[in-house]
């Protein structure tokens, strides 16, 4: 079964200095049909003005991935760790027991685009952590390249929850499939270009949650599709 969630049906605040989509229920944004897909809580587009940011602030028990799109995010926390992530890097934000970060656009001129995801873990607490790496195109090119999950399978990093998230960027007309376990189930986001799952072709921003199925197929509709896939117990 294939559940459509439209670009244009997220939730959507611009607050001069921040435009941001929301796929599920998040800050003012609340809507009890959409709160998340299985531990897959927080699902948000951002875009960020020149020089402009997220001041420090606390999180705890969250399991937090940033995607880097286009631009330069500069991150700082209290455990330490701090540096700028250009497209292709991905952070990853144990917070556990509690931590402070802020986030800003390293840019004084161009925008930052990125994709900030939250997690639960599988346990709370612990002591908190940070961790990045970059894939490049030629690692996610052509099928889904496993950028996160429980076990770090595929060179992949480890986050505190059994969840695999893939990148894949496909040309027109590639294909690209994922086995799913009994119990689990896919949800799709598209960063750029269209792709068709099932019978449905689904553009930027747009994503579909896929479930009791024993396979996710997926095929490129458009010159090159960027996407993002999260294989999740549902």
């Amino acid at each position: 079964m294939i559940e459509l969630r439209r670009s244009e049906d997220r939730g959507h605040a611009d607050h001069g200095w921040l435009d941001t989509h929301h796929t599920f229920s998040f800050a003012s944004y609340f809507d009890p049909a959409h709160m998340g897909f299985g531990p897959l809580r927080v699902l948000n587009e951002d875009r960020v003005a020149p020089g402009q940011g997220f001041r420090s602030h606390p999180h705890r028990d969250m399991e937090i991935i940033s995607v880097v799109v286009e631009g330069g995010l500069e991150h700082k926390d209290s455990i330490g760790s701090g540096s700028v992530l250009r497209p292709g890097d991905v952070q990853v934000m144990s917070a556990g027991s509690g931590v402070v970060h802020s986030e800003f656009n390293a840019s004084s001129t161009d925008p930052v685009h990125f994709l900030q995801i939250w997690i639960e873990p599988g346990q709370p607490g612990g002591e908190p952590t940070y961790r990045e790496r970059h894939f490049d195109d030629d690692a996610v090119r052509g099928r889904l390249a496993c950028i996160a999950s429980e076990d770090g399978r595929d060179g992949s990093m480890t986050i505190g929850r059994d969840v695999r998230v893939h990148r894949a960027k496909l040309e027109n007309g590639e294909d690209a499939s994922l086995a799913l376990g009994e119990g689990r189930g896919a949800w799709v986001q598209v960063i750029a270009g269209e792709v068709r799952v099932g019978a449905e072709t689904l553009g930027p921003g747009d994503g579909a949650a896929v479930t009791d199925e024993a396979a996710l197929s997926l095929s490129s509709a458009s010159d090159v599709t960027d996407l993002l896939v999260f294989d999740v117990p549902v």
